[in-house]
């Protein structure tokens, strides 16, 4: 498909039909089924995608009705979003973690009128939440579920809901899709909440299509476009991943297989050989941790050629050219191997990425680029990409067509059609986050991030943090956590950890343990390992006090860790301490530990 396309294209549902109509029979979305992988058709997929949409209006479901989508990453999840969009209807993604007062606040905002839900173990959560809402009239199940008694809302299959004759589904969705401009919201995607309840966030058409646009722009200048295989490891109900994921793929007319999940995920890659691979940061810094561990296994060797790729780095000196000969074939194949040995570029998005976890990839011969956005950009802003200047303490240049300048006080704005048309029924935060320009009310609002950052002088975006998650100690220094918070998770003794500090004066953590070093750490003690135990000892506090003054050398004075205290788990999507893109939400975490903490200055 041609980059003009992207622009001229009505909606996501005509861009999809295009695609389909010309690729026909060949491998669109692949999932595993009883230990092998098995393909969907362009044309198929096309098929209940109509089908399903003119049962949906059947039900009675009208243009603008929304549409709540729960399901884990499968054919069937893109299949359904595509289909509600075909319907004239708005989907509205949650996440499989949601909990049933998250989904009985989603269902009552949005006011949908249907569901579509993929499993039995996740309707127990949102059942219960239609049955208290009392708005949603219908529910579509992808799997067979169990009901013992009849509830308020009419119950149907995926089976029955995709039967019907192809020809006119798909003559009426062409129909009604003719009146869908860029400007109709497509979806209503709620944020995970870093803080406070979730907000529906309005993503029209042309905001997608716009990213779409965008990011094969950048891949063809960088990388060239031919036969792609994105591996879906994500959330789908993420934006990054929604935008990212499917609809880049499905714009590119390549194929995308589902992950297994984060268990199989290794072994899914070696099988895929993905192309393009679309990731969170805390993966990348797993990922890391693990290839650093097995070459360390592997003796001195390859130890020493490690630390002669680190050292080399991203630098180009002609000095380092025998020596980068050598690694491109020994070590790198090796690297790029356990990533299925075709991946073109792996792309970081939804948090902020340590730049040495980025040089570490780049070393080792993978190519990773960094985004930057928000759900209520489409999500992506920008990405740091080759062409451009490889810059890993950068997230690059603004995606084309999108306009980003710096306010007076450091906030990054952006503007274009990728910015949200407002959040759902919320006039007032709307009005905070999108300012229009008197000197050009023409071009459309300002997108108001929260992000603090500036341009360099190549023209690309440097971040520094958020705003509202800036400390400000007592002495009104301004420290951004994420930085301090990204260089100790680098440390193999830490999993993780929240600093804070404001109105202090000094910053103190919160640390998760590594538990695999944790394990090793009781070994070698003579210790039995029992982490609650181990963090009581001396010797085991001593040793975390050393990982954290290692970072501390490379801090200045107002950002070093002076005090630190053991958090009782790990921050996880279950206890509400990380949100399902792997950000910590840190008004929870102080709720539960903020007397732990302001007890560290009493010390």
């Amino acid at each position: 498909m041609q980059l003009s396309e992207f622009k001229t294209a009505n909606n996501l549902v005509s861009l999809f039909l295009k695609q389909a109509d010309r690729n026909g029979d060949r491998p669109f979305l692949w999932a595993k089924r009883q230990g092998a992988w098995h393909p969907l058709s362009w044309s198929e997929a096309a098929r209940q995608v109509c089908l399903l949409a003119d049962n949906l209006c059947k039900l009675g479901l009208k243009r603008g009705d929304r549409v709540v989508l729960v399901s884990e990453n499968r054919p069937e999840w893109c299949i359904a979003d595509l289909a509600i969009m075909a319907a004239g209807c708005v989907t509205v993604p949650t996440y499989t973690t949601n909990t049933e007062r998250d989904h009985l606040h989603i269902l009552d905002n949005s006011g949908a009128r249907a569901a579509i839900i993929s499993t039995a173990k996740l309707a127990d959560q949102l059942v219960p939440a239609m049955m208290r809402s009392g708005l949603a009239e219908h529910l579509i199940s992808m799997d067979t579920l169990r009901h013992a008694q009849a509830s308020p809302f009419a119950r149907h299959s995926w089976d029955t809901m995709t039967q019907g004759d192809a020809g006119a589904a798909r003559a009426a969705v062409d129909s009604r899709i003719a009146g869908i401009g860029r400007g109709d919201t497509a979806c209503i995607i709620y944020t995970s909440g870093t803080g406070g309840a979730p907000r529906g966030v309005m993503q029209h058409h042309g905001a997608i299509l716009a990213n779409v646009a965008g990011a094969s722009a950048v891949l063809m200048e960088d990388f060239g476009l031919d036969e792609e295989v994105f591996l879906s490891f994500l959330p789908l109900s993420h934006a990054y991943e929604h935008t990212g994921g499917q609809f880049l793929p499905i714009g590119v007319g390549a194929q995308i297989y589902y992950s297994e999940g984060l268990e199989k995920l290794a072994s899914n890659i070696a099988e895929v050989r993905p192309t393009i691979m679309v990731v969170v940061p805390r993966l990348f810094e797993v990922l890391r941790s693990r290839i650093i561990k097995q070459i360390e296994k592997e003796g001195r060797l390859a130890n020493y050629l490690m630390d002669r790729a680190l050292a080399i780095g991203t630098r180009k000196r002609l000095i380092d050219r025998p020596m980068d000969f050598i690694l491109e074939r020994t070590l790198r194949p090796k690297i790029r191997e356990r990533f299925g040995g075709r991946i073109k570029a792996m792309v970081s998005g939804g948090a902020p990425l340590n730049p040495d976890v980025g040089t570490f990839f780049s070393a080792m011969g993978l190519t990773l680029l960094q985004g930057y956005g928000q759900t209520e950009a489409g999500p992506v802003i920008s990405c740091n990409r080759p062409a451009a200047g490889l810059k890993m303490d950068t997230v690059g240049p603004p995606l084309p067509d999108v306009e980003v300048r710096i306010a007076d006080d450091g906030e990054i704005l952006c503007r274009g059609e990728l910015v949200m048309h407002g959040y759902w029924q919320n006039p007032a935060q709307t009005a905070a986050v999108l300012i229009v320009d008197p000197a050009e009310p023409d071009k459309g609002p300002w997108l108001h991030t929260g992000d603090i950052g500036h341009i360099d002088k190549a023209g690309r975006i440097v971040i520094t943090d958020r705003k509202k998650d800036m400390i400000v100690n007592d002495k009104g220094d301004n420290i951004a956590p994420q930085k301090i918070e990204g260089m100790l998770t680098l440390q193999p003794e830490i999993m993780q950890v929240m600093v804070a500090g404001d109105r202090r004066p000094y910053l103190v953590g919160l640390i998760v343990p590594d538990a695999e070093w944790a394990v090793e750490w009781a070994q070698a003690n003579d210790e039995r390992f029992d982490l609650p135990s181990l963090q009581r000892l001396p010797a085991f506090r001593t040793a975390m006090r050393e990982a954290v003054d290692r970072v501390n050398q490379d801090l200045s004075v107002i950002e070093k860790v002076r005090q630190f205290v053991f958090a009782d788990e790990a921050f996880t999507i279950a206890n509400e301490e990380l949100t399902p893109s792997m950000k910590i939400r840190r008004h929870k975490i102080r709720e539960r530990y903020g007397s732990r903490l302001d007890a560290l200055y009493k010390a």
